[in-house]
């Protein structure tokens, strides 16, 4: 089994629903079991501002599946809860970001690894760190690297959401 760590994000719908239900679909199949899951936080949008405030929140997952088959999982729960093409970092019913996958390193047309913006977001850095802080990923600390980061975007808005955190913790209880 190999530890993967993922992004989740949604800011149409039931956004606390959607990622809700990624991580159920991810933990009822076989090849995957769940490990930690963090708190859910609010934030504005990246990329493309003018769209609703995103939920995000961060994985970590043991597979036995390879990183192109576990990304395909990950797209097929995507489609399955209804996530339609729209514009590059437009509105999204659901968004599951492969951000690690063990150590491995891959760059490919479909797969980057680690994920190619993991150390440049505020929204990704901050739940995986309350899960996975100790950890190294591509030879850096992810702890530093959201110290780093923080520090450059002192402004920036990710926010605990406590409301959402509690109906998901109250799902996997």
């Amino acid at each position: 089994m190999t530890e993967v760590g993922i992004g989740l994000g949604s800011n149409l719908g039931d956004r606390c629903g959607n990622i809700i239900a990624a991580l159920l679909a991810l933990r009822s199949r076989s090849s995957v079991r769940l490990t930690r899951i963090s708190d859910i936080y609010e934030t504005p949008p990246w990329g493309v501002v003018e769209q609703p405030a995103f939920l995000n929140a961060a994985a970590l997952l043991e597979t036995s599946l390879s990183p192109d088959a576990f990304l395909e999982a990950c797209k097929e729960i995507e489609r399955l809860l209804g996530r339609e093409v729209r514009e590059r970092w437009g509105p999204r019913e659901i968004d599951i970001d492969l951000l690690f996958f063990g150590d491995v390193s891959v760059s490919t047309d479909k797969l980057t690894l680690p994920h190619p913006c993991l150390f440049e977001r505020l929204f990704v850095l901050v739940p995986l760190c309350e899960i996975a802080g100790e950890q190294s990923v591509a030879d850096r600390s992810l702890s530093e690297a959201l110290s780093h980061l923080a520090e450059i975007e002192s402004g920036s808005d990710v926010r605990l959401n406590p409301l959402a955190t509690s109906r998901m913790r109250s799902a996997f209880d």
